[in-house]
């Protein structure tokens, strides 16, 4: 593979530091920040408090670290907050009004079963990084963030429901909302699946987009056993060609909801100032390999511009189509060597990985997990978030997925 763009990968005193994740990896035009827990990085404890104060610190640490590597705030693109209980969301909310003043992210918002540390909340960014990471030179330049709302979609005073920066749309979690109304819509998770997509959709549609613009969606359930039922609806918009895709059991949603969903897109224009010559279609590649488990909802790896985007991995042999057996660690083992064998499968290696999402049964299992990373991740150690989560498909213990470096990009159109 190309070594034409540079992963950077870094730290600082100012915020918590772990052995087991990189507080924030750059990789071409974005930044990666880890999830960030309310820890004062003086004392490595918990900060003393209620949900208001340990959000205040989960932000005051990314806003520490995009200070040691020469960002702001307003460089966020999306947040995602994970709350113990989804009724200190107006808490939240709050809170960070005080460090988004004049712009608001895209952002995602639900409840976990449970987080590291016995946290109330943990918040994690994707920053934009608008000077690249190719060695010793520019890149496109200071790229602008274009933030647009529709009138079609429901709109938030928290959240902007797209926001572009170089050759990517983030999109914010759509809740089944009736934009005329205001409310969830009627009837059960049929109807809310359909609502969320297609407030995606529409969303799309003004800023020029299709759903097979989707690189990535990611889909929050209520409950898990719903998986099938949304499946259906799923199929419905994406008829030929499927994204990359993790589903998650969530402990609560804004609003008791029983679905949301999040997307990622490309944006095959980039974002100005980008020279016309690069204002070129990208190809969207999808990939699967026989050598990692098969799912005909999600590609295995889709790769748009400079990312690869893996779907969630669950602890499938690859083989039988079966759960491996054993426990935390063989099932986090099994996730990992599936990540690997589909980055060999395109040319890719671990240490290609920018970002590790790990959604975890039993929080209690986190040093089993923290083990068998480090045996995939010796030198080097990606950003990384970890939720606990009360169920997950085939009744695993744990699921893993990955955003991944694609330094050769994407090509243009013929």
């Amino acid at each position: 593979m190309s070594t034409y763009n540079t992963i950077y990968a870094r730290g600082t005193d100012t915020a918590p530091r772990s052995s087991l994740h990189t507080q924030t990896v750059a990789f071409s035009h974005y930044n990666n920040i880890s999830a960030q827990l309310p820890v004062d990085p003086r004392s490595g404890k918990v900060v003393a408090g209620g949900v208001a104060e340990q959000a205040r610190q989960c932000l005051a640490n990314i806003k520490a670290i995009l200070e040691s590597i020469d960002h702001v705030m307003d460089d966020v693109v999306r947040i995602t907050i994970f709350l113990r209980h989804i009724s200190d969301i107006e808490a939240v909310d709050d809170v960070c009004a005080t460090f988004f003043t004049s712009y608001v992210p895209t952002r995602t918002t639900l409840a976990v079963a449970d987080l590291p540390m016995d946290a109330l909340v943990q918040i994690e960014a994707v920053v934009s990084n608008g000077e690249g990471t190719i060695p010793g030179a520019p890149q496109a330049g200071d790229l602008v963030k274009v933030a647009r709302n529709t009138e079609n979609a429901p709109t938030s005073p928290g959240a902007t429901q797209t926001v572009a920066f170089s050759h990517y749309n983030n999109i914010s979690a759509q809740l089944p909302i009736d934009p005329e109304s205001g409310n969830l819509v009627a009837g059960g998770v049929r109807e809310q699946a359909g609502q969320c997509l297609n407030n995606v959709k529409t969303i799309l549609g003004s800023i020029g987009h299709v759903m097979d613009d989707v690189v990535r969606n990611t889909i929050f359930l209520k409950n898990i056993s719903d998986v099938s039922a949304v499946d259906e609806v799923y199929a419905t918009f994406f008829p030929n060609y499927v994204p990359a895709r993790t589903t998650v059991a969530v402990a609560g949603l804004p609003m008791d909801a029983l679905v949301q969903v999040e997307a990622v897109v490309s944006h095959g224009d980039g974002t100005p100032p980008q020279a016309p010559e690069d204002a070129r279609r990208l190809v969207i590649e999808a990939n699967d390999t026989e050598n990692a488990p098969k799912d005909p909802r999600s590609s295995q790896t889709v790769a748009f511009s400079h990312y690869n985007h893996i779907s969630a991995q669950l602890p499938l042999d690859p083989r039988t189509g079966g759960m491996v057996p054993g426990g935390t660690k063989e099932h986090a083992s099994q996730c990992l060597a599936n990540i690997q064998a589909i980055l060999e499968s395109i040319d890719h290696r671990m240490d290609d990985v920018v970002k590790l999402n790990v959604y975890l049964r039993d929080m209690a299992e986190i040093d089993a997990v923290d083990e068998v990373c480090t045996t995939y991740f010796p030198s080097y150690v990606p950003a990384r978030r970890t939720v606990g989560v009360s169920a997950l498909p085939g009744d695993a213990l744990v699921q893993i997925e990955a955003v991944v470096s694609n330094a050769e990009g994407t090509p243009p159109a013929a």
